[in-house]
């Protein structure tokens, strides 16, 4: 019979790593126990397969409904890419574990960091990941620049995402004023108005607040803006 996310999670003697590490065999077994901890069991297409209580309550369950999601949609899209790429190593046998910092977001709750810690869980005597442990320590939690981090805002319009793009690539006014179809004033008119949008005082500032709003995806050239921002 194949192993399941659940079936390899209450077997932890068949799940140890090979060098039989007592740390992981201890966070196989009290995984889903573990007090001030935000728990889930991911399938290997990180769909969400299991969650303890602290998790439900945090990121607005019931279970019933955050099973079946994708764990990624629950972070803020600025973080989205970089921790997808640490899964995909994870899945092709490049690493078993691996610690980041996350942007949790959740339907009633302001967006918030918080370290995670991810454990892969092999099934049986195969070596391909049967699921992924996540863990985050709700101790250690922090919220802060609420107003930053809001996830999907609809915040640009089209035409704004465009000239944010050719912005982040380096494209000069003129060059992007013909790319657009738009006037020299025209583009700049519309920069303006990005400016006091985002909060900042120059181009190179306005590039790196939509970094760090999570509005132009990471590891990507050239720049694109996450469609969820665009109204």
């Amino acid at each position: 019979m194949p192993a399941t996310p659940h079936s390899t999670l209450m077997e932890p003697a068949r799940t140890a790593d090979p060098a039989g590490s007592p740390e992981q065999a201890a966070v196989l077994t009290g995984g889903f126990d573990q007090a001030g901890a935000y728990v889930a069991c991911l399938d290997p297409s990180l769909t969400i397969q299991q969650v303890n209580q602290e998790f439900d309550r945090r990121f607005g369950g019931p279970s019933a409904e955050l099973c079946g999601s994708r764990f990624c949609d629950l972070v803020h899209p600025s973080v989205q890419q970089p921790l997808k790429h640490q899964f995909a190593r994870m899945l092709e046998g490049k690493r078993h574990r691996f610690t980041t910092e996350v942007i949790a977001v959740g339907q009633e709750r302001a967006a918030s960091t918080l370290p995670l810690n991810a454990l892969a869980v092999r099934g049986g005597r195969t070596p391909e990941v049967a699921a992924i442990l996540v863990v985050m320590n709700a101790a250690d939690e922090r919220t802060g620049e609420a107003d930053v981090m809001a996830p999907r805002k609809k915040l640009l319009s089209e035409i704004d995402a465009r000239i944010l793009e050719g912005i982040a690539a380096g494209v000069s006014t003129i060059p992007l004023a013909s790319r657009l179809y738009l006037s020299r004033q025209g583009v700049e008119y519309h920069v303006t108005g990005l400016l006091r949008k985002l909060k900042v005082p120059n181009r190179a500032a306005l590039v790196s607040r939509a970094y760090s709003m999570g509005v132009l995806k990471v590891g990507t050239w050239p720049p694109k803006v996450v469609e969820d921002f665009i109204k």
